[in-house]
């Protein structure tokens, strides 16, 4: 039975080109239930199950034009079930207080912070006095101050005193929240140690993910020992994932140059190392005639990449962006396995609902957002010039792999730039001539080093693959420091309304999926997201949890009411205000002025005062003459006004103050985020 009025005949003509939508309608289920405010009860998760039953009935049950209708909406639901459940699966103790004393625990692995301070993540946790069924399945510890550069194998056992904390809330209402990040990786508490540490229990073999951790800090050490500075860093980080060797400044030039795709293990890295080994064994059989003339070239070179493939995506730690390329090529290469041609806009579609379907929380990350919508635009761009009519030699020949490069440069950098915007509030405006520059050098030297590194070392034979990896490393890095040196390289826009990434996305899967005409309807979503974000308004005024450091909106731009302390949140509150200063800089401008640890702010329909310490607030007649009053210090009375004072904070958390005709209204971080798994441990 074909289906009746507009949308049955609509759809009937997208049949063969409705599989990415699954992709989009699983993930609509999972950001429903990330959208929520409040923990879905069991009664709640039975309901959306029926839905999801009855849906899929319905696909069976109606004729074929309406039931892709029926089907999406069973995905709806099942993403909605599958992050609930996700969420409960990884369920772990919270700490519920401060802490400082002594930590034992295991080494899982070891980073740097984006402070440049290295970085442990324990489990097997024992803390003194804690019982072992409120102890945090792991904890994250900075390695700050006094405390020595250290070399550990996961898998030790070590003991160190340090300074714990529950993972922090939003600085801001509507924020990034640390907490539902940490849930998520089953990081209980974190802080930092400047004492020495102790090792208890030599690493041993103990399980796959520290064996493979151990295997990412061997490689890499051997890799740094032979390729010096930075050089070896970024290519210990592309050949292992390990970037604790990478300087924060190199980080830094890699972001504002566009270039820090790069450094985290994605899709180019996948393919170019998948491409030299299936090259490199299928060209390999064909030299041997004997074999050739029995067996398949590129089966054999598929068998041989596919492994290679899983290996280096478990070495690389199964960053969001790996996984969608280990999909995406174990796709290509079983294709060339069963004969059959990879449908490369389906591949990124089943990749993207088996790592969501894996990882749901990934639908938050910003990795995951970016690497999907370049892969996404990739594909569509590429399979329509391959449409295209080719004609001419030579000269065309030549230029044809440039203009790909260029395109695929400017492709990837205008789909991904709304996420790295909206996630970073950051904008590189010469990524396509960085990435002309830089990207031949990871295809030629860098990846193709890497693999011949890995064969030849061994043997004592690696000095050709030594110098490919060095003169690459160092060449991309070059080009990273003399592109983000250019004066207006980057620029900052403030963090977008919560519709704007949705709108973006809708919008863009409608143009990349849709067949015919109607796909440029889907140009109406960015476009609306383009207005709404233009029009963004930042709160008037910020406080954070701490109750030690408040911001107000000035005619120069946001005014700090210290040059430092609280910093997390200070530069959490410029970034998002769309700013590159300082928090000197901005505890600098003109609009607070502050007097013996009181200070006085007029906001329109109200004063604020704000005070530090027990003995400023002694000073205080009330609350004088105010009509909010922020402490960071808890009060003992109860005062004539609007009261915040640190035992509240800690139940309200970071406030925000907006001007609604003409009044300035408060909000909470603890009424926007809700009381989730995260925030109410």
């Amino acid at each position: 039975m074909r289906g009746s009025g507009l949308i049955g005949p609509a759809l009937l003509a997208q049949r063969g080109h409705l599989f990415p939508w699954a992709a989009v309608a699983f993930g609509t289920g999972i950001g429903l239930w990330f959208a929520l405010r409040f923990e879905p009860e069991p009664a709640h998760y039975g309901a959306v199950l029926g839905l999801g039953i009855v849906a899929l009935g319905l696909a069976l049950w109606r004729d074929a034009a309406h039931a892709p209708l029926a089907i999406g909406l069973a995905l709806i639901a099942a993403g909605f079930v599958v992050a609930g459940a996700r969420a409960h699966l990884v369920a772990a103790p919270v700490l519920e207080f401060r802490y400082h004393g002594p930590v034992q625990g295991r080494v899982v692995d070891l980073d740097r912070s984006s402070s440049d301070n290295p970085r442990l993540l324990l489990d097997h946790v024992v803390l003194d006095g804690v019982a072992p069924d409120r102890t945090p399945a792991q904890v994250r510890i900075s390695l700050t101050g006094e405390a020595p550069e250290i070399a550990l194998d996961p898998g030790t056992v070590v003991i160190l005193t340090a300074h714990l904390s529950p993972p922090a809330g939003p600085t801001e209402p509507g924020g990034f929240d640390f907490r539902r990040f940490a849930w998520f990786k089953r990081i209980g508490a974190v802080g930092y140690s400047r004492t020495p540490i102790l090792t208890l229990i030599p690493a041993r073999p103990s399980g796959l993910e520290i064996a493979v951790n151990r295997l990412r800090k061997v490689l890499s050490a051997a890799i740094r020992d032979r390729v010096e500075g930075d050089a070896g860093g970024y290519a210990a980080a592309v050949l292992t994932g390990d970037r604790s060797g990478l300087s924060e400044t190199a980080n830094q030039t890699m972001r504002d140059s566009n270039l820090y795709h790069l450094v985290s293990i994605s899709g180019a890295h996948m393919t170019v190392l998948v491409a030299f080994v299936f090259a490199l064994v299928r060209y390999g059989v064909a030299l041997v005639p004997p074999v050739a003339l029995r067996v398949s070239a590129k089966k054999v070179a598929a068998l041989v990449a596919l492994p290679v493939a899983a290996f280096y995506l478990a070495l690389a730690g199964r960053d969001m962006a790996t996984e969608r390329a280990f999909v995406m090529v174990a796709v290509a290469l079983g294709a060339i396995l069963l004969d059959r041609q990879a449908l490369t806009l389906r591949s990124v579609a089943m990749a993207a609902v088996i790592v969501l379907a894996l990882r749901p929380e990934g639908l938050m990350n910003p990795g995951f957002q970016m690497s999907f919508a370049a892969s996404a635009a990739l594909v569509v761009v590429f399979s329509e010039v391959r449409a295209l009519p080719r004609e001419g030699r030579g000269l065309h020949r030549v230029l044809l792999p440039v203009a790909a490069l260029a395109l695929s440069s400017l492709v990837a950098g205008t789909a991904s730039a709304p996420y790295g915007a909206a996630n970073y509030n950051r904008v590189a405006h010469y990524g396509v001539p960085a990435n002309l520059l830089a990207g031949p050098a990871m295809g030629i030297l860098v990846m193709p080093g890497g693999v011949l590194l890995m064969i030849l070392a061994p043997i004592g034979l690696e000095r050709p693959a030594v110098w490919m990896v060095d003169y690459g490393a160092r060449f991309i890095l070059w080009v990273a420091e003399i592109v983000a040196s250019i004066p207006g390289a980057v620029s900052a826009v403030p963090t977008p309304p919560a519709a704007v990434l949705p709108l973006i996305t809708f919008g863009g899967a409608m143009v990349m999926i849709w067949q015919g005409r109607g796909r440029w309807i889907g140009l109406a979503g960015p476009l609306l997201a383009l207005v709404l974000w233009a029009g963004v308004e930042r709160p008037v005024l910020l406080v954070a949890d701490t109750g030690g450091l408040i911001g107000v909106m000035g005619p120069e731009g946001r005014v700090l009411s210290k040059p430092q302390g609280d910093s997390y949140a200070a530069e959490a509150w410029l970034m998002s205000d769309g700013e590159i200063v300082t928090q000197s800089d901005a505890h600098s401008r003109q609009g607070l002025e502050t007097r013996d640890r009181i200070t006085r702010v007029s906001l329109p329909g109200a004063e604020l005062i704000f005070v530090t310490g027990q003995t400023a607030h002694a000073r205080l007649d009330g609350c004088d003459g105010a009509d909010i009053l922020i402490a960071n210090v808890e009060l003992e009375t109860p005062l004539p006004c609007e009261t915040y004072d640190l035992a509240r904070l800690r139940e309200t958390g970071a406030l925000s103050g907006r001007l609604r005709e003409g009044v300035l209204t408060l909000d909470t971080a603890a009424a926007r985020a809700g009381k989730r798994l995260w925030s109410t441990q």
